[in-house]
């Protein structure tokens, strides 16, 4: 296997791994059974089937690689969520969400990778704040669970 050089390649080299495990796990999934209700409990519309689970999944992929990309003061908007009906498309564009996050890094040097000004790290809308390198986070929630005893 050859590997890409760098903090940068390696990152890639792991996000490519991992679409390729998520790709090869979904390989087997019956193109009927996507929209199936697979948790009717939920209250995130996004857990409620194989089909709104990958959609969250193509669309959150799209999310971080954009998000990355504005941190050099740049406005681009993600694409909107689109629910496929095959596995097929959705192999697809777990593709081109790789691909695309690929060609975003190329914007970068290793060393802008780890972040230290706050003002430069990811914001996500559900509170933690995110350095692209290190996933290091800060939640900035209200609640902060207890620590565990040893």
């Amino acid at each position: 296997m050859n590997f890409r050089q760098g903090a940068i390649g390696a990152l890639l080299d792991e996000y490519e791994r991992a679409i390729s495990d998520l790709k090869k796990a979904m390989e087997d999934i019956p193109d009927a059974t996507l929209p199936l209700i697979v948790d009717a409990q939920t209250a995130d519309e996004n857990c409620r089937s194989v089909q709104t689970i990958l959609t969250h999944v193509v669309h959150s992929g799209y999310g971080y690689a954009v998000s990355i990309h504005n941190l050099k003061n740049q406005r681009m908007e993600r694409p909107a969520k689109i629910l496929r009906t095959t596995i097929r498309e959705y192999l697809s564009d777990l593709s081109a969400v790789f691909s695309f996050t690929e060609n975003i890094f190329r914007e970068f040097k290793d060393d802008e990778l780890e972040g230290f000004d706050d003002a430069l790290k990811i914001k996500s809308g559900w509170g933690p704040v995110y350095d692209i390198e290190t996933n290091d986070r800060t939640c900035n929630c209200a609640y902060t669970p207890a620590q565990k005893a040893d």
